[in-house]
């Protein structure tokens, strides 16, 4: 079978996942999980896939971490964290702690408890949002308070899998001069995004840049506005693909610098005097790209590596059952007393916050990826209970939400 008959039958599959979880409220996630475990099971597609595709996928996770980024304002996302931070610190601490405690105590390895409590810390925001949108609960305060909650949650996960991964990914336990240069090589990544953010990104240069040739003359906005913006997409995609790389670089994950680069990315760069809105029309063009086409061929790819073995799905019911209800009990009550006694919300809000936060879906199937797939870190038993569990906490939540409804005034 070749690539393009590959391809074919992922798109394929990506449809009947939207499809399924338009019909079920569900996020589009799970299925494109599940349709890449049912066609490697019953031979649709081989258990090595095409080097095309795989390179494809590869493609997909860094557009979809760079348009999550992108959607993110910046300085709403500021101004709505100083009353989210405690919601974000104990909602995404008390279920890393659980993660690491299951994985401890049922397979008592470091490395593997320490990816688990990663993959299980940030929250599946598309679909808490979609449910809530759904019981028309949109517009009240734990909406806002969940998104911007969500949204240091993934920042902080992203930034502690930059930290961990070198370890975790290194043969034996790091010395003082290793973990002195991981540390370094963090803090200059950091400090690069930011300089871009500060000095190379806005439309006027400040400070000594501007004695720069060429730099010091233009911004980022004459890049993303020339030619009435037709190009601007395309300048986008470079600017996530090339902090990818430089993440790569630095020993991290190329997702994390393509998230970083959406984030510092600004609507008002778009902007130029012009009457096209490059900006609106470059968001559609990267949403598309992310969850319609090349984004869901890496989670779909990734349910190719469920091969079907009953024994172990047998073996690992222990570990989900006791994974999935420590998460359950941990993230509600985590983030509902913190939103209570952090963000003085209500405790109707509350509750509806500590339910929202239960999700699991892109950083944690990245997390996923790196862990099992990339670097066989995550032993097979370990990766089905991830798997499992993301499944059964991601259900909860559009019921969940449902249930508390009806007791919502």
């Amino acid at each position: 079978m070749d690539a393009f008959e590959q391809l074919i039958l992922i798109w394929a599959a990506v449809f009947v996942a939207v499809v399924a979880a338009r019909k079920t409220r569900l996020t589009p996630v799970l299925y494109f999980l599940f349709l890449g475990f049912l066609m490697v099971n019953i031979g649709m597609l081989p258990q090595k896939l095409d080097p095309f595709v795989r390179g494809l996928s590869e493609l997909g996770i860094i557009v979809i971490m760079f348009a999550l980024g992108f959607e993110e304002t910046t300085s709403n996302f500021l101004q709505s964290a100083k009353r989210s931070w405690g919601i974000a610190f104990f909602g995404a601490l008390v279920p890393f702690l659980v993660a690491y405690g299951v994985a401890d105590y049922f397979w008592e390895d470091t490395k593997i408890a320490v990816l688990c409590g990663l993959a299980m810390t940030a929250t599946a925001v598309s679909l808490t949002m979609a449910c809530l949108r759904s019981e028309g609960l949109t517009k009240t305060g734990a909406a806002t308070r969940i998104m911007s909650s969500a949204v240091l949650d993934d920042i902080a996960s992203l930034a502690l899998l930059a930290i961990v991964m070198p370890l975790v990914t290194g043969s034996g336990i790091p010395g003082p001069e290793e973990i002195f240069i991981i540390v370094d090589k963090i803090i200059l990544f950091f400090v690069l995004v930011w300089i871009a953010s500060v000095w190379l990104l806005p439309h006027e240069p400040r400070g000594w840049i501007r004695r720069v040739p060429i730099i010091g003359r233009f911004g980022i906005r004459h890049v993303l506005t020339f030619d009435s913006g037709r190009y601007a997409t395309l300048a986008a995609l470079i600017m996530a693909t090339g902090a990818g790389l430089l993440a790569h670089l630095f020993g991290f994950h190329p997702a994390i610098g393509a998230y970083m680069a959406g984030l510092i990315l600004r609507e008002e760069y778009f902007h130029r005097d012009i009457d096209a809105d490059s900006y609106q029309e470059t968001r559609v063009v990267l949403d598309n790209m992310a969850f319609t086409w090349i984004g869901p061929v890496f989670f779909v790819q990734l349910g190719t590596h469920l091969v079907f073995d009953w024994d172990i799905v047998v073996s690992v019911i222990p570990h989900t059952v006791a994974m999935t209800a420590g998460l359950l009990v941990g993230q509600v009550l985590s983030a509902a007393l913190a939103a209570r006694y952090t963000s003085a919300m209500n405790w109707q809000d509350s509750w509806l916050v500590g339910l929202g936060m239960l999700g699991r879906a892109e950083l944690a199937f990245v997390v996923m990826d790196i862990g099992y797939v990339e670097y066989r870190i995550l032993s097979t038993e370990a990766f089905y209970t991830l798997m499992f569990t993301a499944f059964w906490l991601n259900v909860s939540v559009p019921l969940s939400i449902a249930w508390w409804k009806r007791r919502y005034a």
